[in-house]
């Protein structure tokens, strides 16, 4: 298995809840996101700036693009930008989901958000910030340190 994932859905992932722009796609990012928690599995995710796998499943995929609005694909690639160089990545690159986890775990908190996904719809439901939460708390709990201490 390998996934292509675009660098802010690399967040998104760990907030899920399962809402979404339609059907299609929210059955997508359920698969996605099964795989991504699932801790017995451990595949390569390359990262992109971009439409990814998700995307295609979105019904504001356009031909290379987000259509969603004029200035919506100005925006995601802006947010891609901004996880990608957080994180510390190259994009078009490919890493272990477990490294991806564990960059994610250890260099983003809840209130990154704020800047990292600034002008997000999503972000004002509060579940991104509860997924990087729990995402952390379960890290530092299996690695036997406190997340209040990074």
């Amino acid at each position: 298995m390998k996934r292509t994932l675009r660098g802010h859905h690399l967040l998104c992932v760990h907030g899920f809840q399962g809402m979404g722009y339609s059907p299609a796609f929210v059955e997508k990012m359920s698969e996605i996101v099964q795989d991504i928690r699932n801790d017995r599995l451990d595949f390569p995710i390359r990262v992109i700036e971009g439409l990814d796998e998700a995307c295609r499943a979105c019904p504001h995929h356009g031909i290379g693009r987000c259509e969603a609005s004029e200035q919506s694909d100005a925006h995601v690639r802006f947010l891609d930008r901004n996880v990608i160089e957080h994180l510390g990545l190259e994009k078009g690159k490919e890493y272990p989901k477990s490294l991806l986890i564990a960059l994610t775990a250890t260099k983003v908190r809840p209130e990154d958000l704020d800047s990292l996904c600034k002008g997000c719809s999503w972000l004002s439901y509060g579940i991104c910030k509860q997924g990087i939460q729990k995402l952390r708390e379960k890290y530092f709990n299996e690695v036997g340190d406190s997340p209040a201490a990074r």
